[in-house]
C-alpha cells in the first residue's frame, strides 16, 4: 500500500483540501507519520484536536520560508503541495504577495524535496491555470511549469514531481455554495449571478483527494493529471440552492470566464487520454519517458487535432437534482 509505513508532508494542510486528504489518508492506510505544514496557528490548533494521533506532526511555517521547508522535509517520503493565494480579487490587489507563495513558494517545495530525497511530489493546480486570465491562474501556470520541469533537475537522485488540476470543489471555503446558502440564511430575495451562461468543472472534495491519491501511484514524474468531471450551469446551482429565489445578472466580474478550460486546445499534440482522465505531457522531455503507458500500467492515447476541455463543451453536465445531492 502506497502510504502505509510511509511519511506524508502536506503544505497548507489545515485547508480544506488538506484536512479531507488527512481524513482519507488516516482511513485508508497506516502512515508511519503525517505533517501539517501552515502559517495559520489556530486552525493546526483546531486540527489537531480532530487528528491528535502520535504519529501527527504540526509544523508552523511559511512556503516562502525555504530553511524551514527543508528541516520539515527531513526523511519524507512524499509531499502534496496545496499552499496557494487563491483569492483572485486579492491577488489582482496584492500581485507580488501571490508571487511570493504561489510561485517562489514553489520553487522552494521543490528545492527543499530534492535536497531531502524526497520520493515523489504532487503540486495541486487549478483550471484557472489554463490560458490565464488573472494573475492568480497565471502564477499557478508559473507554478505547473516549474513542477514539471523540475524532473530535469533532478539528475540521479530519486526524487519525481508531477501536478494533479482539477475545478470547483464544492463547499470548499473558495466556493460560491457558502456564499449562496449564507445569503439564503440572510433572506435574501434574489441569488446574483455574474452570467446565465456560465459554468463550471464540479467535483466533491472527497473525489479530489482520491485523484491525488491516484496520481502517485500513476506518476513517473512531469504529468499534469486532469480528472473527467461533470460541469454544471450556475443558474442550475442557484435553483439547486434556493429554487424559490429569482436571481439577477450582477456581469462577470474582472479575472471571470465564462468557461474554465483544463486542456487549452494549444497543447492538444501534447495531451493524452486515459479511461478516466487527461494527461499534458511535460514540455521538457523527461528520459525519453513513455506518457502513453502510467505506472500501473494504464493506457492512453493522443487527443484529436485542436481538442479543448472546457467547462462549457464538456460532454457531461449535472441536473439540478444531482447538484441539490451534492451540496453538504
Amino acid at each position: 500500500m502506497l502510504f502505509n509505513d510511509k511519511t506524508v508532508l502536506i503544505t497548507g494542510g489545515t485547508g480544506s483540501f488538506g484536512k479531507k486528504f488527512t481524513e482519507m489518508l488516516l482511513k485508508k492506510y497506516r502512515p508511519a507519520k503525517v505533517i501539517i505544514y501552515s502559517r495559520d496557528e489556530l486552525k493546526q490548533f483546531e486540527m489537531n484536536h480532530v487528528f491528535n494521533e502520535d504519529f501527527m506532526r504540526y509544523f508552523i511555517g511559511d512556503v516562502r520560508d525555504y530553511a524551514r521547508l527543508e528541516r520539515a522535509m527531513y526523511k519524507v517520503d512524499y509531499v502534496v503541495h496545496a499552499a496557494a493565494l487563491k483569492q483572485v480579487p486579492a491577488a489582482e490587489y496584492n500581485p507580488m504577495e501571490c508571487i511570493k507563495t504561489n510561485v517562489n513558494g514553489a520553487q522552494n517545495v521543490i528545492a527543499a524535496a530534492i535536497s531531502c530525497g524526497v520520493k515523489k511530489v504532487i503540486a495541486l493546480s487549478t483550471d484557472k491555470a489554463a490560458n490565464p486570465i488573472n494573475l492568480y491562474g497565471a502564477t499557478k501556470l508559473c507554478s505547473d511549469k516549474l513542477f514539471t520541469a523540475a524532473n530535469c533537475m533532478v539528475g540521479d537522485r530519486p526524487t519525481r514531481f508531477s501536478v494533479v488540476r482539477y475545478g470547483n470543489v464544492v463547499g470548499s471555503r473558495g466556493s460560491v455554495v457558502p456564499f449562496f446558502k449564507k445569503l439564503v440564511e440572510e433572506g435574501a430575495e434574489e441569488l446574483p449571478i455574474t452570467d446565465e451562461r456560465m459554468t463550471r468543472f464540479w467535483l466533491k472534495l472527497e473525489d479530489a483527494v482520491e485523484f491525488v491519491f491516484k496520481g502517485f501511484q500513476r506518476m513517473q514524474g512531469g504529468e499534469i493529471f486532469i480528472p473527467k468531471i461533470p460541469s454544471m450551469h450556475i443558474v442550475d446551482l442557484a435553483k439547486a440552492i434556493a429554487p424559490n429565489l429569482p436571481i439577477k445578472i450582477i456581469g462577470i466580474r474582472p479575472g471571470e470566464k465564462l468557461h474554465e478550460v483544463m486542456c487549452p486546445s494549444d497543447l492538444y499534440y501534447d495531451t493524452l487520454e486515459f479511461e478516466d482522465h487527461f494527461v499534458i505531457k511535460p514540455s521538457t522531455e523527461v528520459k525519453l519517458t513513455d506518457y502513453a503507458v502510467n505506472a500501473i500500467g494504464e493506457k492512453g492515447k493522443p487527443v484529436p487535432d485542436g481538442f479543448d476541455y472546457n467547462s462549457g463543451n464538456n460532454p457531461c453536465f449535472l441536473t439540478v437534482e444531482e447538484l441539490r445531492e451534492m451540496i453538504p
